[in-house]
């Protein structure tokens, strides 16, 4: 553990009793938890509880998380504090452009009353904006990539003044095609740096960039909000969306027991659940186009065994709660990849076992790695010798770097240093 050294800022030591949930106790200064006090922070989510702590002595941190869960602060929070005792840049990647706003206007809140200042580095946006940022030298830099590696290829982002560096949503970087960008970047700055990597999930790519690129780190796991049901087997059948109604004929055929299916929108629903009595099974629709005597209706109907099928949309994904149900289909996948667990998790019951099986179109890669993501393990793919089998569209990458080349004698003498 490395010791706290009396300086004029500050340091609260941290409580023994860590079943207090407070910011209290955590090693958190004095001034910024006035600033979170101001911000209506009160109680420290479990990952901020987990993680500040270590991050705050120093020590390489891997937090395992999922978004929502409040990780910008467990790291921005550490890197703010230990920035005004120390020298150097903090940096932060993340994968997308919306995600490193976010995280930029976070860290302007912590580190404007302590007079640092920050920079967002992303593409799409004008680099001349970005290097005028960059000449004000600033002591947390948050950026994409690819185009934190434009501004290092034209010296207006020096590498080696990094001290301490976060990986964000490090799984989805590497999903994104990043991987090549990460590893240059991490050769580009100081090994003796602080590195902090954060991610929903843990796949060995990404233990292969913690056991080359951290030093001892400190793994803190936080349990998603949702957990699948431990005895529901999963599949995923990838389908053009005009196969989904002879796939879901060769499935109903299949199983014999009682079936819920979700559909995304109540329009949507209405017509599978036509379409499956023109298949010959009973079936019932529930969505809030229907009155509450017709909802109940059909849930009576379908716990009674009326109804084989019960088409919903996701206001019933977490009310409904029939025992028994055999199978659950996600027609559409969620609009909201949580409410994938929540739907599945109306089968197998009481210990009972059950199946989920999603109808994924080859352009919903996306979709399919965010309930991943959420769920914390790969969905088994499947496929029907009467469907034609399809696969998943390709994902794109970051958009091509600019060229500013104009920038590039004007500035190269320039920001040598910050």
């Amino acid at each position: 553990m490395i010791a706290h050294k009396a300086t004029d800022i500050g340091v609260l030591s941290r409580g023994n009793n860590q079943s207090e949930r407070s910011f209290y106790g955590l090693g958190i200064v004095p001034k910024i938890l006035e600033i979170l006090a101001q911000i209506k922070f009160k109680v420290p989510t479990p990952i901020q509880f987990k993680a500040i702590p270590l991050a705050i002595e120093g020590k390489d941190v891997i937090g395992i998380a999922q978004t929502g869960t409040g990780k910008t602060h467990a790291f921005a929070i550490p890197m703010v504090q230990r920035l005004v005792k120390m020298q150097g840049v903090g940096l932060v990647l993340a994968p997308t452009r919306e995600l490193a706003i976010q995280i930029d206007e976070a860290f302007r809140g912590l580190a404007h009353p302590f007079a640092m200042k920050t920079a967002c580095l992303i593409g799409g946006a004008p680099m001349n904006g970005q290097v005028q940022a960059l000449e004000k030298n600033p002591r947390i830099v948050t950026a994409t990539p690819g185009r934190l590696l434009d501004h290092i290829s034209h010296w207006n982002f020096l590498p080696e003044e990094v001290s301490m560096l976060v990986l964000d949503e490090a799984d989805r970087m590497l999903d994104m095609g990043f991987a090549p960008q990460i590893t240059k970047i991490i050769h580009a700055i100081p090994k003796n740096r602080q590195t902090m990597l954060f991610s929903a999930t843990i796949p060995k790519e990404i233990m292969e960039i913690a056991a080359k690129h951290m030093k001892l780190p400190v793994s803190v796991e936080i349990a998603p909000s949702g957990t699948t049901a431990e005895h529901v087997t999963q599949e995923l059948f990838i389908v053009k969306k005009e196969a989904k109604p002879k796939l879901l004929s060769k499935l109903l055929a299949q199983y014999h027991g009682s079936v819920l299916l979700f559909s995304r929108t109540k329009h949507n629903a209405r017509k599978i659940m036509l379409s499956i009595r023109h298949m010959g099974y009973s079936a019932a629709e529930m969505h809030s186009n229907r009155s509450l005597a017709q909802r109940r209706e059909a849930l009576d109907g379908f716990k009674s065994g009326r109804y084989k099928v019960l088409v919903a949309t996701d206001i019933a994904a977490r009310g409904i709660d029939v025992t028994g149900i055999e199978l659950v289909v996600n027609y559409d996948l969620p609009e909201d990849a949580e409410n994938y667990v929540h739907r599945i998790g109306r089968t197998a019951r009481a210990g009972s076992r059950g199946h989920a099986i999603s109808f994924a179109t080859p352009d919903q890669r996306s979709d399919v790695r965010d309930i991943e993501r959420i769920i914390r393990s790969t969905l088994p793919l499947s496929k029907h010798p009467e469907i034609p089998p399809e696969e998943f569209v390709q994902p794109g990458h970051e958009a091509p770097r600019r060229n500013p080349g104009r920038y590039q004698s004007q500035r190269r003498n320039k920001f040598r240093r910050f």
